[in-house]
């Protein structure tokens, strides 16, 4: 067994690097200096102190790059060079723009101006104070933009494209923190996503655990537009919180055993170091599909939910046992909306393929 010897350490979003480093750019600028670290706001009021990658000074502008460090639980810009240059403007102010690898939002839905940079309000504001706290932008102006080199790379491993953020990745980050096995940069494109579908006009939202999961939902519903499909990871409740907030009704949830028999035993934050397999509940419910004794021992001793999945499946009890976990899944996520959302639920097998069991009802 494999033992955790220290603390899991928390990183910093993109947002906090991109702060960290046009505070950084702003003292080159305004005061020829290029200090080894900087300290910088939190959008919560708490402070960070980050190292600074380079400098570069010249012709009336000053680039800083501070790396991305995603701590423990690293995504696709962990290690990103997070780039800011800062440069003089007649107007008092900050002017904040994207430059090369930051993407340009084509959608509505996302909370920002279509056509513009994809840096969200809270980083937007973090960045304002912390070059605030260099420059009286009361009396001066400069303009401030923000660059990700390789970031048009990250962002083919994101869902960017699908929200209609194009040629690079966001700039996110509500608390500034990325903590372990939170994935708050994963949380905040599921909301996103949703707002974007919302505001296309589309009512039915399909919702995956993953790649597999979500590559099996579009072979499902080949009629629906790309936008209608989110990869919800762990934070079944969060889209859903959404969902009812935007007004949606219709909820598709296309998984893998494992996740829904989570989601059947009321479990909306699914992660494995979170969360544990109910092997009452398996057994339950393969008595109820009609296993014998010996079947439902079986499965009350399974190691994990495939391995329940299995015993089902070679028991010819995979459709019924597996529909009855569908059935749970379904009632917990419209009890979860207090009956706003008519949820189906469709369980494919480990390798995507399916369906293999549902809940007997599609949106």
């Amino acid at each position: 067994m494999k033992v955790r010897k220290r603390a899991l350490r928390t990183g910093w979003t993109t947002g906090t690097c991109s702060a960290a480093a046009a505070k950084a750019a702003s003292i080159a600028l305004a005061r020829g200096e290029t200090p080894a670290v900087v300290d910088t706001p939190l959008p919560g009021g708490d402070r960070v102190t980050l190292p600074v990658d380079s400098y570069e000074v010249r012709d009336g502008r000053a680039t800083a790059v501070v790396v991305k460090d995603g701590g423990d639980d690293p995504d696709v810009t962990h290690g990103a060079h997070m780039t800011a240059t800062v440069s003089w403007r007649p107007e008092a102010g900050i002017e904040l723009d994207g430059g090369v690898g930051v993407g340009v939002v084509t959608k509505p839905g996302l909370g920002l101006e279509v056509g513009g940079p994809a840096i969200n309000p809270a980083p937007r504001a973090q960045i304002t104070r912390a070059v605030g706290e260099v420059l009286d932008l009361g009396e001066r102006g400069v303009r401030v933009v923000i660059s990700v080199p390789e970031g048009e790379r990250m962002a083919r491993k994101t869902t960017n494209a699908r929200l209609g953020i194009l040629g690079g990745i966001s700039i996110l980050g509500t608390t500034g923190i990325v903590r372990p096995f939170s994935t708050e940069s994963w949380r905040s494109s599921v909301v996103q996503a949703i707002g974007v579908m919302a505001a296309q006009g589309e009512r039915t939202l399909v919702l995956s655990t993953g790649g597999r999961t979500d590559g099996a939902a579009m072979r499902l519903r080949p009629g629906l537009p790309e936008v209608c499909f989110v990869e919800v990871g762990d934070f079944t409740g969060a889209a859903l919180r959404r969902a009812v907030d935007e007004g949606i009704t219709d909820v598709l949830f296309v998984g893998m055993a494992g996740k829904l028999t989570k989601l059947a035993a009321g479990v909306l934050m699914t992660h494995y170091t979170r969360s544990k397999i109910d092997r009452d509940l398996l057994a339950s419910v393969t008595r109820e599909a009609g296993g014998d004794d010996a079947l439902v021992a079986e499965v009350a001793a399974a190691n994990t939910a495939r391995h329940a999945y299995e015993l089902w499946e070679a028991a010819g009890l995979l459709a019924r046992a597996g529909g009855l976990i569908c059935g749970r899944v379904k009632d917990v996520l419209e009890r979860f909306t207090g009956g706003v959302v008519t949820a189906s639920v469709i369980m494919v097998d480990p390798d995507g393929r399916g369906p293999v069991a549902s809940s007997g009802e599609a949106p």
